[in-house]
Order: structure tokens, then C-alpha cells, then sequence
């Protein structure tokens, strides 16, 4: 009895922190929006850890991690007017901006000529843990489209979020996942199409 009230009571609280979490988020994106140097401390504060181990995760290097993470605290101060609450969550918005500037640093083809072999082996491989089979769901975005990427059987939608998030190209996506290329291109397009059926 009192292990099922305690259960009860911690995914009680587990929701209570998520609230107060999106809300001073949220706040958080209004006040970069108003200038407030504040918004930034306020975001690094709360996520700023788990931030940096996402960019670390991406980029396999701490001090490109630490570069992407600055990178994309300066896009949030600079594109919160452009936040829109209707579309998805603070967090997801943050986060996305988070991925799209690591996978600018991984398209960076003059910053991975200058590493050695290793380390580009080592940075180009991390690129596949973008995109986990579990908890994909942040890094869908919006929740409209989280719900239709649900909707898609579970290869599919792997795919589409190694090509649209991570940034493989079809012909890695195919010797990754050990797939035929034709196959690969027919999962990506009927995926696509069955999302923007789905989203219209």
C-alpha cells in the first residue's frame, strides 16, 4: 500500500518539476526576447548540463561541444521572437536549435579536414547516436509532428530521423543500417508522404 501511494506520489512530483521546468522555459525564451540577459542564465541554469552532454554526444569532442552549445545560446537570444508556443515546446525549440548547430559543425567541411583520421572516424561515428530508438520523441519538434512520426512502424520512422535530424545521406543511412539503397530511398519517401498526409 504505502510502495503504490509512494509510486503515485514520485510520478506526482516527476510532472510537478517537468511543469515548473517548461514553464521557466518559457519564461526564460520571453525574457531573451525582451533583452533580458537573464533568459540565457535562466536556460543554461536549468538544461545547460544536459545541453552540453547532448552537443558532447553529437560532436564526440568537449571542446567543439562547448562551441556549439555558446553557438546556439546566441541563436536563442537572437531568434526568440520567433518562438512560437503553438508549435511545440521551449525545450524542444532549444534543443532543436542545439542539434541543427552541431550538425552544422559536422557539415563543416573545412573544420574536418584539419582533424586527424581518428577523430574524424571517432566524430562521424557519434553521428549515429543522434537518433536514439528510444526517446526520439525530442527530437521531433512540434508535437503534431511527434504524433505523426509515431504513426510511422518503427524502421521508417528511424530512418527518416537519421536523414532529416542527424543529416546521413541515403547511401550512409543504407550501409549503416546494412539496407538496400532502393529500399532506404521507398522507406524515406513513403514515410514522407505518410507524414505529410498526416500533417495536412
Amino acid at each position: 500500500m504505502f510502495a503504490h501511494g509512494f509510486r503515485k506520489d514520485s510520478a506526482l512530483s516527476e510532472d510537478l518539476d517537468a511543469r515548473a521546468r517548461a514553464n521557466l522555459l518559457f519564461r526564460a525564451i520571453a525574457d531573451c526576447t525582451a533583452g533580458k540577459g537573464a533568459g540565457v542564465d535562466a536556460i543554461l541554469a536549468s538544461e545547460g548540463a544536459q545541453l552540453l552532454g547532448v552537443a558532447q554526444r553529437i560532436l564526440g569532442r568537449r571542446d567543439l561541444a562547448e562551441e556549439a552549445l555558446q553557438d546556439a545560446m546566441l541563436q536563442v537570444w537572437r531568434k526568440a521572437k520567433q518562438f512560437d508556443a503553438q508549435a511545440g515546446s521551449a525545450r524542444g525549440w532549444i534543443y532543436a536549435i542545439l542539434r541543427n548547430r552541431c550538425l552544422n559543425i559536422l557539415r563543416d567541411g573545412k573544420r574536418l579536414s584539419t582533424l586527424p583520421p581518428a577523430e574524424l572516424a571517432s566524430l562521424l561515428e557519434a553521428r549515429q547516436g543522434i537518433v536514439p530508438d528510444e526517446g526520439w520523441e525530442i527530437l521531433a519538434g512540434p508535437s503534431r509532428i511527434r504524433d505523426c512520426l509515431s504513426g510511422l512502424d518503427s524502421q521508417s520512422r528511424h530512418i527518416i530521423l537519421l536523414a532529416h535530424v542527424a543529416g546521413f545521406s541515403h547511401a550512409e543511412i543504407s550501409t549503416r543500417q546494412d539496407v538496400p539503397l532502393g529500399t532506404i530511398k521507398s522507406l524515406i519517401r513513403r514515410g514522407l508522404q505518410a507524414l505529410k498526409e498526416c500533417l495536412t
